[in-house]
């Protein structure tokens, strides 16, 4: 047995002495996004300190706690906050929570973030549903799988032709279809930060095709799919990166228009949850 292995049994008991809430659904929640964990009917709040190897988060308006309970009548598992690489976190540690996830038994990652618009189309507060993604990091060397490979985990050379599940995008559609919400499907692009991006940077991303830019959620989705899990994620354009009109944007204005459009979310995804029981 690895070590990553024990890891995973010492956390998945810490946690199992203390609900018996078994959820084929995992839910991760990023910047602004933390009122879905308070729609969970939950039996379980744990800070991730009280979880054997798992780091804390310290990004601002992230709580860093695990909820175990219902939503929408599906059993899931929801971590309220995650782990950033420009934290200076070791990607092992920041995939952790999800690798965990999966060995409480979920089958379903659902993932959120808060992005900036490259589209001139798109406007503050769109959602978006990714369908594909390109990893700048991961190009480089950031890839949480570089290193020895865990065969009992998942294979060496995991495929990602299709990340994002497209049976679990056409749910959220029906979704949003069926709450009267509007929502976007694009292309997702991960940066390191902590820094946002030049004027120029933003033009090279929006050339590569990219709709929305964060600095999160990729390594999450590789360590999912290697593990065989199937991925839907959505982002919420808190900011535009428009080259040509772009103007200065801080964290907390950021943090405001995830917020504001936070309920719109937080709706949807409950109403795609209740359809995966």
């Amino acid at each position: 047995m690895s070590i990553l292995q024990q890891h995973l049994q010492e956390s998945v008991r810490a946690i199992r002495e203390r609900t018996k809430v078994k959820a084929r659904v995992g839910i991760v929640l990023g910047t602004g996004l933390g009122a879905l964990g308070k729609e969970v009917q939950a039996e379980l709040r744990m800070p991730f300190s009280q979880i054997p190897h798992m780091a804390s988060a310290s990004v601002q308006s992230h709580s860093g706690e695990l909820v175990a309970g219902t939503l929408n009548g599906t059993p899931v598992y929801v971590l309220e906050g995650r782990l950033h690489y420009y934290e200076g976190h070791r990607l092992s540690d920041i995939v952790y929570p999800v690798r965990l996830l999966h060995a409480l038994g979920c089958e379903v990652l659902v993932l959120s973030n808060a992005a900036g618009g490259l589209n001139a189309a798109w406007a503050l507060g769109d959602l978006m549903v990714i369908e594909d993604h390109i990893n700048l990091p991961g190009l480089v060397g950031a890839n949480p799988l570089v290193g020895p490979n865990d065969e009992a985990v998942g294979p060496r050379f995991p495929d990602m032709s299709r990340p994002y599940d497209r049976k679990l995008i056409e749910s959220a559609h029906a979704a949003a279809k069926a709450t009267g919400l509007s929502l976007r499907e694009g292309v997702y692009v991960m940066v390191t930060g902590p820094n946002l991006e030049t004027r120029a940077e933003y033009r090279m991303l929006r050339n590569l095709g990219a709709d929305v830019v964060g600095m999160s959620t990729l390594p999450e989705v590789v360590a999912a799919r290697h593990v065989g899990m199937r991925v839907v994620a959505f982002s919420i354009v808190t900011d535009l990166c428009i080259p040509e009109t772009l103007e200065e944007a801080d964290i907390d204005t950021i943090i405001k228009t995830a917020s504001a459009a936070e309920p719109k979310l937080t709706k949807l995804v409950k109403q795609m949850v209740g359809t995966l029981a």
